[in-house]
């Protein structure tokens, strides 16, 4: 155990210079504390760069002044500001996080990380894994927050003293609860349920389509999950004993996963079950990795796609709404592995009933998962594998599963670009 005293979170920040770059942990798990107590000397600095994957709870390192916001992903917490300039995306595969920092591509001097009260010297980061590890070895001061709600997940552990300033907190994580699956959202499941096979391996997101995606596969048997995170719509498959592990080739019998959002439930389940390994987005999202495990099905989604194949996951025209995420590293996992499929599943249209399968992506659109690299695509109106098809039998297998009021339109849009011998 170590000696070193706590403080508070005022006189930790203390250490943080004019100029550097600060990593936070993520989702449910930023420690705002310190964040609170940054904001005190805002005043006293200048040119503070923040990186994080997405965050839950206010901001304010978004919202300009001697602040300035760079994250690995975009939620709707920083959205606006990033929208008008005051905060800004790093592009990054999530697995390539991680090698930023450890590189020195990107700098980090200070990390401030949320963990677990310590068992025998070590703690756990809980729900926040990510790429907190490799910016705990570069930062030049590590800063924890011990908060006794910080669960103590299994798989990579810290010791305390590698800190280098303790402060104590007790505030609850943020939760997450996802609405219900829509009509759309649960055709989409069923699509999607009858590619997998039993025994595979799982990987996909949260929110309303994956917990409907769950829900189909409720009647599959011995059902893995090597994801880089999920939810509570998993934990209930997990709980029914549909996902077990048993067919894995690696971390048999073991649930993978380097961060989480979702209830209490989730976060309680994690806590010292040695059966859930909360492990560095260097291993979760490394396609070498992921491909090892047989039978490999990720699971992403888009907020368009073109009619040769191109997924548009990160912005809508130049607007940076997410970011690139896990997907391509899953979906080039998930084509490695033997048996493995990878999905891009999403409805045929938008809320507002604009086609998301189109004949180009909106210009400034951020191509994700590269036409090279599709497999399956999934919506309420069925799934079609691209895999081997030329552009036009791709525009082809497209049509027939967008909405059915889009396809003429669609059909004259693939004419003039493939002309007469369209077919």
């Amino acid at each position: 155990m170590t000696t070193k005293p706590f403080i508070s979170a005022q006189e930790a920040v203390r250490v943080i210079r004019s100029g550097d770059h600060i990593h936070l942990s993520s989702i449910a798990s930023v420690p705002h504390i310190l964040i609170e107590a940054l904001c005190q000397r805002a005043g006293e600095l200048k040119d503070l760069h923040f990186h994080h994957f997405h965050t839950e709870g206010p901001a304010p390192y978004a919202e300009g002044g001697p602040f300035f916001d760079q994250g690995f992903f975009v939620g709707p917490n920083v959205r606006e500001n990033v929208g008008l300039g005051l905060a800004d995306y790093i592009p990054s595969n999530l697995f390539e996080s991680q090698l930023m920092y450890r590189t020195g591509a990107l700098p980090c001097d200070v990390a401030m990380v949320q963990v677990s009260e310590p068992v025998d010297g070590m703690v756990s980061l809980g729900t926040s894994v990510d790429c907190s590890l490799a910016a705990l070895e570069v930062a030049r001061e590590r800063i924890a927050v011990v908060n006794p709600n910080v669960p103590f997940a299994y798989g990579d552990l810290v010791p305390l003293e590698r800190f280098t300033a303790l402060v104590k907190a007790d505030n609850p994580l943020i939760t997450k609860t996802y609405s219900e699956p829509s009509d759309t959202d649960r055709e989409i499941g069923r699509h999607c349920a009858e590619l997998v096979p039993d025994g595979a391996c799982l990987q996909m997101g949260i929110g309303a389509m994956p917990n409907a995606i769950c829900a189909c596969l409720g009647g599959h048997q011995h059902l893995g999950l090597h994801t880089e995170m999920f939810s509570d719509g998993a934990l209930a498959l997990i709980k029914k004993g549909v996902i077990d592990g048993s067919c894995k080739a690696i971390d048999k019998g073991r649930i993978v996963a380097s961060f989480l959002l979702g209830s209490q439930a989730v976060y309680d389940f994690i806590h010292r079950n040695p059966s859930v390994q909360m492990r560095d987005i260097a291993y979760t999202n490394d396609p070498r990795v992921i491909s090892q495990n047989p039978g490999m099905v990720s699971i992403n989604s888009a907020i368009e796609i073109d009619l040769t194949g191109q997924v548009c996951a990160d912005s809508i025209g130049q607007r940076i709404y997410s970011g690139a995420g896990g997907q391509l590293d899953f979906v080039r996992g998930a084509k490695l592995s033997k048996g493995g499929k990878a999905i891009i599943a999403l409805a045929a249209r938008t809320a507002k009933g604009l086609p998301k399968i189109v004949p180009t992506l909106k210009p400034g659109a951020g191509v994700v998962t590269p036409r090279a690299d599709i497999q399956w695509v999934v919506t309420e109106f069925g799934a079609v594998n691209l895999y081997g098809k030329s552009l036009q039998e791709r525009a082809k297998l497209l049509i027939s599963i967008a909405h059915p009021q889009d396809r003429e339109a669609l059909e004259r849009a693939a004419f003039e670009r493939f002309g007469p011998h369209w077919r």
